[in-house]
């Protein structure tokens, strides 16, 4: 048999050839995992029933991004609880950039009227991109008596609790628009949610409710099909869509401005790399001439940025709501 010695030198030398090749191929998966994200389909939750403007929007976006990405995303609703039900499975969901949220007003909201969150808002999510900004526009039937917002509060003032106004959900942008006119107008009209704008559009064109506070981009096909007539719009100036159409503040309702938005979110933990990834695919999604042309002739107008611009703009959101919904005394639960 023969034996081989090595010296002491040789190894120690050895070992730490050995400990290096180890410690670099330990880094190795770690690396190609993030290098080759996506690897399979991204699930995009959107916390509305179909066919509304947020529907419309997300999966407009997600075409949008799978090009990009080089990999499907899967639009999937889940609405109900003013947009909780979908925003806890993403709050829940594995911090891996395979589960995202498309957010909108309600995700500033829902803290000040749900108290009783199942996730904790500012911890729960991680900022991807803000996509746009949207005015809701207060519709009416063609035949409808109410031609204007001053003859709407007047006949409210008339008739306390009997006018009807229907909404995406509770919490939304739409209910909200609807709490901020009542408070400031100073008269009471009747809420009916639904869970998605699709739902409560159908409701008022067969006349279930008497008026529908809605986005741009839900209710703006109907608008040009003369299916529905607008009465004002939330925004503090005229949306480029219905330039004719005059702000709620201009119509006798003086400090009146509520602006939809449109963010998309991953969970908490998400890798760094990944939301920077998720970042540009979305940005370049946005800013496309074709998801352009789509969403501005509804009425949403681009705004994309970094995570913090989103996050920043949050914050600004949720000084300002929650004053006015301690305020008014609005509570959900």
């Amino acid at each position: 048999m023969i034996q081989i010695t090595i010296s002491k030198r040789w190894r120690q030398t050895i070992r730490a050839t050995l400990f290096t090749i180890t410690g670099l191929a330990s880094l190795v998966p770690v690396s190609a995992t993030y290098a080759a994200y996506p690897e399979r389909p991204i699930r995009l939750i959107v916390p509305f029933a179909p066919g509304g403007g947020t529907d419309m929007i997300s999966r407009l976006i997600a075409e949008g991004m799978s090009k990009d990405l080089h990999q499907t995303i899967i639009v999937e609703n889940k609405p109900g609880a003013g947009t909780t039900i979908g925003s806890d499975e993403v709050a829940r969901a594995k911090p891996d950039g395979y589960t995202l949220l498309m957010a909108t007003f309600a995700h500033v909201v829902n803290p000040y009227l749900h108290p009783k969150l199942p996730y904790d808002t500012d911890k729960a999510f991680a900022a991807i991109s803000m996509i746009g900004h949207s005015p809701n526009v207060l519709v009416v039937k063609p035949d409808s008596p109410i031609k204007s917002v001053k003859a709407l509060i007047e006949a409210a003032k008339q008739k306390p609790g009997t006018l009807t106004y229907a909404s995406q959900g509770v919490g939304t942008s739409a209910h909200l628009a609807g709490e901020m006119l009542e408070s400031l107008a100073k008269v009471n009209m009747s809420h009916v949610p639904y869970r998605g704008a699709g739902p409560a559009l159908n409701d008022l064109l067969g006349g279930h409710v008497d008026m529908m506070f809605g986005t741009a981009a839900a209710v703006g096909p109907s608008l040009e099909a003369g299916t529905l007539r607008a009465l004002g719009v939330t925004s503090a100036e005229r949306s480029p869509k219905l330039p004719d159409i005059p702000t709620i503040a201009e119509s006798g309702v003086p400090d009146y401005v509520l602006d939809a938005w449109y963010g998309l979110y991953a969970p908490a933990g998400t890798p760094a790399d990944v939301i920077e990834k998720l970042n540009a695919a979305a940005h370049k999604a946005a800013n496309d001439e074709t998801f352009r042309a789509k969403v501005q002739g509804e009425g949403l107008v681009i705004s994309t940025g970094t995570p913090k611009d989103l996050d920043d703009y949050i914050k600004g959101e949720q000084a300002r709501w929650k004053k006015v919904i301690s305020a008014s005394n609005i509570t959900l639960d």
